[in-house]
């Protein structure tokens, strides 16, 4: 497939779970993906290997986006490697289970830098690299749909992502630039470890009505969609991608 042939995506959180999914799907589909890693270089490596493997191209690209200077330095490490963007996937993202009692200020404030703030200036600092005509995705929840007591602060975090991208579809539409959220719910991925547990992936399972738990795969194949020109006319959506979850 070649839909993306010629464009320059960067995945942020590229080298595991659903950020690796898209990674590869991007550069199966043709582009040439940047893969952001915070810490894990041996994944990052090995994402970029399995890409040029099938054909595709692929670079690394490291920041820890929960630092002050965070944007900046991913931005200096990508435009070693590239001239310009055309696919900013904002995927990175942490979180646990834990209810409104114990949560901290000093967890609340990392879930904030790395989950809102990063790709808020993320998108500052880039759009005078991404063309007119390129794409912003952002990676949000199903979390932001239902009640869900067990993450309330990660919900907030994925919350504001919905609402940045209402507002950065209206601002950037004039140049042909789409901004969409697209939502997964329970995905097998190693931030949801607590699913080796057979009950728990049974009871996980249920929220879908496909009564299974989603594959990193079956996001990556909606953001692909979004990323190309025959979503050219979709933006300021959000795009549930949660198998029907809770319905």
């Amino acid at each position: 497939m070649t839909k993306l042939q010629g464009k320059t995506a960067l995945v942020t959180g590229g080298s595991r779970g659903i950020g690796r999914a898209i990674s590869l799907r991007l550069a199966a589909d043709g582009a040439r993906v940047a893969v952001h890693y915070g810490s894990n270089e041996v994944a990052a490596k090995q994402t970029i290997a399995d890409i040029e493997a099938a054909g595709g191209e692929a670079f690394a690209v490291r920041a820890d986006l929960a630092a002050e200077d965070a944007a900046r330095n991913l931005w200096a490490a990508f435009d070693e490697q590239a001239d310009g963007l055309d696919i900013l996937v904002n995927n990175a993202g942490i979180g646990k289970h834990q209810p409104l009692a114990d949560v901290t200020p000093e967890w609340f404030d990392e879930l904030f830098a790395v989950n809102a703030k990063a790709p808020f200036f993320l998108i500052q600092q880039g759009l005078s690299r991404l063309r007119d005509g390129g794409r912003i995705i952002n990676i949000g929840s199903g979390v932001t749909r239902i009640a869900f007591p067990a993450d309330t602060a990660y919900s907030m975090t994925k919350g504001a992502l919905n609402t940045l991208t209402l507002a950065l579809a209206k601002e950037l539409g004039p140049r042909g630039i789409t901004v969409n959220t697209v939502a997964p719910g329970i995905i097998e991925t190693e931030m949801n470890g607590w699913l080796a547990d057979p009950a728990a992936a049974t009871a996980a399972a249920a929220y879908s009505t496909f009564n299974r738990v989603g594959q990193p795969a079956d996001v990556a194949d909606v953001v692909a969609f979004v990323a190309s020109d025959d979503a050219r006319w979709v933006s300021g959506q959000y795009v549930d991608a949660t198998g029907g979850s809770q319905l």
